[in-house]
């Protein structure tokens, strides 16, 4: 059985049982039946964006997991193909990256940090944690992992957008509040531009993920382009 990065359908998110869970950060929840995630890299980058990048080009790399990755949806309805697209249409002149790995965990994806930096990226959005929440790993952990992540990509060079990523309530207020606030505190360490969450306006509805619940359709994608638009606008070059 495959298991996604998802968030829970409004009828069970408060139909399940809330856990007890310790107040300070890294203090995982108990267990929730129906919110497990697969941690193993469910495939490699999308192909399209990998071709030789010119001189002339500048690079920007969607950096994150299934969401980026487009789990479910055809490569040109993924939110970095959408992002390319309103790039284009508003005159700058990028390439767009899809970092995305479906499974991903901020662990797995420290490991790919390296591989990341090759493109010479520009722009680097960071859309990772998800995976690292929905399983209770220690947020301590989850935290050190993309501090290092972003660490490491402004030392490459690159300006880093944080998306920010928020959890079901059955995970309980202590964890998920503090899960909501490593993003804010992460973006303020090192003075990131961050979107608060980047399935704003689309998670919970059902018109706008697949028949998982778990993954935004084309048009949810849509709405997370014009979500991330502008925070990412300011930091375009022309």
């Amino acid at each position: 059985m495959r298991h996604r990065l998802y968030f829970v359908a409004p009828a069970l998110l408060f139909a399940a049982t809330l856990g007890a869970c310790e107040e300070h950060l890294g203090s995982p929840p108990p267990k929730v039946q129906g919110t497990s995630v697969d941690a193993r890299p469910g495939g490699t980058a999308p192909p399209p964006s990998n071709a030789s990048i010119r001189p002339d080009e500048r690079v920007l790399v969607a950096f994150g997991d299934s969401l980026t990755a487009g789990l479910g949806v055809a490569p040109s309805e993924a939110y970095p193909a959408q992002l390319q697209e309103k790039l284009l249409l508003a005159g700058y002149r990028y390439r767009v990256v899809n970092a995305g790995v479906s499974g991903e965990t901020t662990a797995g994806a420290l490991r790919r940090v390296d591989w990341v930096l090759k493109s010479k990226p520009e722009i680097v959005i960071l859309e990772l944690g998800g995976n690292d929440g929905l399983r209770g790993l220690d947020l301590k952990e989850t935290r050190a992992n993309l501090a290092q992540i972003i660490e490491r990509l402004l030392a490459g060079g690159a300006r880093v957008l944080l998306a920010g990523m928020r959890l079901p309530p059955n995970y309980g207020p202590a964890y998920t509040d503090a899960f909501q606030t490593l993003y804010v505190d992460l973006a303020k360490q090192y003075d990131v531009p961050l979107i608060p969450f980047f399935l704003e306006g689309v998670a919970t509805r059902t018109a706008l993920n697949q028949a998982d619940g778990i993954h935004p359709t084309s048009t949810g994608y849509t709405i997370v382009v014009n979500t991330l638009w502008p925070v990412l606008e300011p930091l375009l070059k022309k």
